[in-house]
């Protein structure tokens, strides 16, 4: 029997949501195209025509993307990563020498300076030679030191750690710990204020980067005080800081090339220069950061996508059965067209939304978040089909396809690979989450406080007030709009007619709107706990909007006669790909098993089907499920590799 877990803190399912939403982004201040999307409204002005980067912007970015191709292609061995489980050193110093870590950091600070567009290009062409080397680019840049300190940091800590960051050092984010994970509430590391210096202790958890870092960006409570407002804040720290022990490189199913670790911190002092933005911003500056941040991981998806579209058509253009190649059979002709289908909507999405990134005109919170959301499992389900079509060679490692003389593809390694992302950067589940909050704001505003059961008679009272002006303009707004229009959107139609599927995504816009509505009023107070309903919501929300780039990217294609009639008939695809999917949802919206389910789970943890556990040996070891955090000095030896040393 496991041990059980010690000094476990405990918070309140209320305290926890009262700390997630203080750190949220309340304001509009730039339209959204999703946001306005789950309202009912489709906007498609806010990205057709398809936004475009600028010239220069272009000439940089190609002569970056020809140099790092290049040095792919010589310089990074995939199946030695993966054998080794480590990134060379040689590897990452080429890296350095190209500027690769200073691809998104200011030229006067000696980075490269691209834009989130080319940034996204290159994390993509990296992840397809290895996804290892991508993530650590990533986590380097996307949620390291770099990306916070653009937005919040002073000019000083730019002077002072920018140029390292573009350069030299390698950098990790530090939130999680051993019992925190999407739930920050419960954060146990301190940082308690001493004169002009903090005091760090506590234990982190899956620190990508870690392993190898010089420079972390660590979040740490302060504790209230006299003259400290306290609250999580955020911190950059010297990696190499008395006190500091990575006492465990973690090794996963996948990515066995990242460095990423457990680090303790005991009495580590941290000058208060250090401090990133004022004491109690650092969850709000952790999910801004993310904002874009999050673009890279679907970046890599979309690299993915490409390299399972190109072993796809290549092995089953080869493979012969009953007399035909492979991918003339329906049932794995299906499968290819599903992977071509679905790569070109998600580099649809990628560029759209990083396009919209680089323009800073439109708020892409959920955009990027949705790019996040679907790129992941889009990514995961043609990585799976993939493996299917290439059959037992799919389940076999490249390196034994090598050694019995056969063409080493590392499909079964792409799968393993790709599994994490569904977790990185906010789970699945927590995404669906985070995204319904977003997608119901507009509702909240005007009538949170009539479903706050914590609320007073006169506070619903004028809620309701406010509830039903709101509604009384909003509601019939979602009655009829130009998807009921035989000639709404006429400019997409050119041999193929997409003017089809943005009337349908207009009209459906607008039943999801409905359907929103239609779950608040039914569950009020109780809708947060709904999960499935909210997820199957923005579920929706996500093939909407990966239909309406893939139509924009379409027309962007043909109008600039690049690809033009192929880029038509692959979005023509996917979006009657994706109708299927979104009617599927709309019926599960109400025909499921939510309820039931809930039932059974409360039976599995109250015991009532152990039986079905009989017949088995578990071969798990014993230990406690969680490991012990417990502030104090390391009894590790400290395990941290700085590349080059």
């Amino acid at each position: 029997m496991s041990a059980p877990t010690e000094n476990r803190s405990t918070v309140t399912e209320r305290e926890a949501r009262q700390v997630a939403e203080a750190a949220r982004e309340r304001d509009w201040h730039k339209p959204s195209f999703a946001k306005e999307l789950f309202l009912g409204r489709f906007r498609l002005d806010l990205v057709h025509p398809h936004p475009m980067p600028a010239e220069e912007s272009v000439r940089r970015g190609e002569e970056f993307l020809a140099k790092l191709r290049a040095f792919c292609e010589t310089e990074i061995d995939s199946a030695r990563i993966e054998r080794e489980a480590r990134i060379p050193d040689e590897v990452v110093a080429g890296l350095k020498d190209l500027g690769a870590l200073g691809m998104k950091i200011d030229p006067k600070y000696g980075g490269l300076g691209l834009s989130q567009l080319y940034y996204n290009k290159a994390l993509a062409l990296v992840g397809s030679v290895s996804p290892a080397v991508g993530a650590l680019l990533s986590a380097h840049q996307s949620i390291g030191v770099p990306q916070p300190l653009k937005m919040f940091g002073t000019e000083e800590q730019k002077d002072a750690f920018l140029p390292r960051c573009a350069r030299t050092d390698i950098s990790a984010f530090l939130l999680t710990e051993p019992d925190v994970g999407s739930d920050p509430a419960r954060l146990a590391t301190t940082a308690v204020p001493d004169g002009d210096e903090y005091v760090l202790d506590g234990v982190k958890l899956w620190t990508t980067n870690g392993v190898v870092a010089d420079l972390l960006v660590v979040m740490a409570r302060v504790p209230k005080s006299e003259g400290h407002k306290g609250g999580i804040t955020a911190f950059v720290v010297e990696a190499d800081s008395e006190g500091i022990t990575v006492e465990h490189r973690n090794a996963f199913m996948g990515l066995r090339g990242i460095e990423n670790g457990v680090t303790r911190f005991h009495r580590v002092r941290v000058p208060a220069a250090h401090r990133i933005g004022p004491e109690g911003a650092g969850l709000k500056i952790a999910l801004t950061t993310l904002n874009t941040g999050r673009l890279s991981l679907p970046a890599m998806c979309a690299g993915a996508g490409k390299w399972c579209l190109k072993i796809a058509r290549e092995w089953s253009a080869e493979r012969e059965q009953w007399g035909k190649p492979l991918a003339l059979h329906e049932a794995v002709g299906a499968k290819i067209s599903f992977i071509a289908a679905t790569t070109f909507a998600l580099e649809a999405v990628l560029d759209l939304s990083s396009q919209m990134a680089d323009e800073d005109r439109n708020d892409i919170r959920i955009e990027a978040a949705l790019a996040k959301l679907y790129g992941s499992e889009m990514a995961w389900k043609m990585a799976d089909e993939l493996v299917q079509i290439r059959g037992g060679r799919g389940y076999e490692t490249a390196e034994s396809l090598k050694a019995r003389g056969e063409r080493a593809v590392p499909a079964e390694q792409m799968l393993r690979d790709l599994r994490i992302n569904r977790i990185f950067e906010g789970s699945t589940e927590i995404m669906h989450l985070l995204i319904a909050r977003e997608a119901v704001d507009a509702h909240l505003s005007v009538a949170g406080d009539l479903i706050d059961p914590a609320k007073s008679l006169p506070e619903k009272a004028k809620a309701g007030a406010q509830a039903g002006v709101f509604y009384a303009k909003w509601l019939p707004k979602l009655v009829a709009g130009p998807g009921q229009l035989p000639t709404s959107y006429g400019e997409f139609r050119h041999g193929v007619d997409l003017s089809t599927h943005l009337r349908y995504i207009e009209r459906t816009s607008r039943r999801l709107a409905r359907a929103t509505f239609y779950g608040m009023s039914r569950w009020q107070g109780r809708m947060e706990t709904k999960q499935g309903f909210l997820g199957r919501i923005v579920d929706i929300g996500a093939e909407l909007f990966a239909m309406s780039a893939a139509c924009v990217r379409a027309e962007r294609l043909r109008t600039r006669d690049e690809h033009g009639r192929e880029a038509y008939q692959l979005a023509d695809a996917f979006c009657r790909q994706a109708r299927i999917r979104v009617e599927e949802l709309f019926g599960r919206l109400w025909t499921n098993t939510d309820d039931l389910d809930c039932k059974v789970v409360k039976g599995v943890l109250g015991g009532a089907y152990t039986w079905l556990e009989e017949g088995i040996v578990d071969p798990s070891e014993d230990g406690p499920w969680i490991a012990d955090a417990t502030p104090g000095p390391s009894t590790q030896s400290n395990a941290r590799r700085p590349y080059g040393s």
